[in-house]
C-alpha cells in the first residue's frame, strides 16, 4: 500500500467525525450514524486506491452507503480491503458521552476478515502482554498474567468492559481477583485500543462485542504491537450456517493473523467525542478543531493529528468544484 493513505483516510475519519459531532446529545443516534456515513462516503471518492468494503454498515440491501461489496476510491491506486465504522459508539454521541469514534481500517486485499454481523467474544491486551493471555484461559489467570506481565499488583490492573447483563460474571470475577474495572456503555474498538497506550489507564478489554468491531480493533492492535483474540457466537442456526459457508469453524479461536493477515494494515480514527485518548471535535466560530489518530503496522508509525478546518470554505471537508 502507499504510504500516503495513511494520510488520506485521516481526511475521511475527520470529516465525518464533524458530521457526527453536530447530533451529541440530541438523543438522535441514527441522525448521527447517517451524518457520518455520508460524510465518510463523499471523501472516500476523493482517495487514490480501489478499495472494496469488507465490514461496513451492512449488506446492499440494509445500507444505502458503505455497503459491504461497495467499491470506494477513485479507482486508481492499490487494491484493498476496507473496514469503516463511520460512528463507533451512536448511544455515546446520542447520550453525549465518552469515547466515540470515526474510524477506518485497511488492509491488502484479501487480509482482512469479512467478519459476519454477529458477537464475537474479545479479549484485547497492549505489547506487554502479547503471548500471556488466552480466551481458553479463565478471567482470573488473565488478569494475573497481564499482572505480571506489566510488573504490576493486580490491584492496579484495569480492566475494560462493556455493562452487560450478559458480563455479569465476568465482573464478578474481575472483583473476586481484586482488579479493578471501567465499565463501558458502548464503544470496544475504543476499549481495545486504550490497552495499548499506557496515558488510557487500561491494561484488558474484556467480553462479548460486535465481530465486525473485533476486525476493527484487531487492525489497530497490529499497529501497536498489541493482540487481540476473539470467538464467534452465532446466535442461531444460520448464523452458525453462514460460518461455515465461510469456513469459519466458531469453536476456535481466532487470532490476530486470522483477523488480519499480512504486514501491512493501516488504521485511522478521529474522536467524535472526548475520550482518554482523543479529544472530541470542537466548534469556534468559522472552523472546527478534530484530534486523530493514524497508524501503520509495517512501519510503525504512530502518528496524532490535530486539525484546524475552515467550515466557510470546506463545509463538508471535502474541496468543491
Amino acid at each position: 500500500m502507499e504510504r500516503s493513505l495513511s494520510m488520506e483516510l485521516v481526511r475521511v475519519t475527520e470529516a465525518a467525525a464533524v458530521s457526527a459531532s453536530r447530533w451529541m446529545g440530541r438523543g438522535l443516534k441514527n441522525e448521527a450514524d447517517d451524518a457520518a456515513t455520508t460524510a465518510m462516503r463523499n471523501v472516500f471518492d476523493t482517495i487514490p486506491m480501489q478499495g472494496i468494503v469488507v465490514i461496513g454498515e451492512g449488506e446492499m440491501d440494509e445500507a444505502p452507503m458503505l455497503y459491504i461489496g461497495e467499491e470506494l476510491g477513485t479507482g486508481q491506486g492499490p487494491e484493498v480491503d476496507v473496514a469503516v465504522d463511520p460512528l463507533e459508539g451512536t448511544n455515546i454521541v446520542a447520550a453525549g458521552g465518552w469515547n466515540a469514534l470515526a474510524v477506518i481500517a485497511i488492509a491488502d486485499k484479501g487480509n482482512l476478515l469479512h467478519a459476519p454481523d454477529m458477537y464475537m467474544d474479545k479479549i484485547a491486551v497492549g505489547p506487554e502482554a502479547v503471548g500471556k493471555v488466552s480466551l481458553d484461559s479463565t478471567i482470573t489467570e488473565n488478569l494475573l498474567a497481564v499482572a505480571k506481565a506489566k510488573n504490576k499488583d493486580i490491584g492496579d490492573i484495569v480492566a475494560t468492559v462493556l455493562n452487560r447483563e450478559r458480563h455479569t460474571h465476568i465482573i464478578e470475577e474481575i472483583r473476586a481477583a481484586g482488579a479493578r474495572i471501567k465499565l463501558i456503555t458502548d464503544g470496544d474498538v475504543a476499549a481495545a485500543i486504550n490497552t495499548a497506550f499506557d496515558e488510557t489507564g487500561v491494561d484488558i478489554m474484556f467480553g462479548i462485542g460486535g465481530a465486525p468491531e473485533g476486525v476493527i480493533a484487531a487492525a489497530g492492535l497490529k499497529c501497536l504491537g498489541g493482540e487481540l483474540q476473539g470467538r464467534l457466537m452465532p446466535a442461531d442456526d444460520e448464523q452458525r450456517e453462514r460460518c461455515e459457508k465461510m469456513g469459519i469453524d466458531v469453536s476456535k479461536i481466532l487470532y490476530m493473523d486470522d483477523l488480519v493477515k499480512g504486514d501491512d494494515a493501516i488504521f485511522a480514527a478521529t474522536g467524535v467525542t472526548d475520550g482518554e485518548l482523543l479529544r472530541g471535535v470542537q466548534f469556534k466560530g468559522g472552523y472546527s478543531e478534530t484530534h486523530s489518530l493514524v497508524m501503520r503496522s509495517k512501519s510503525g508509525t504512530i502518528r496524532f493529528v490535530e486539525g484546524r478546518h475552515s467550515m466557510e470554505k470546506k463545509p463538508l471537508l471535502v474541496m468543491q468544484d
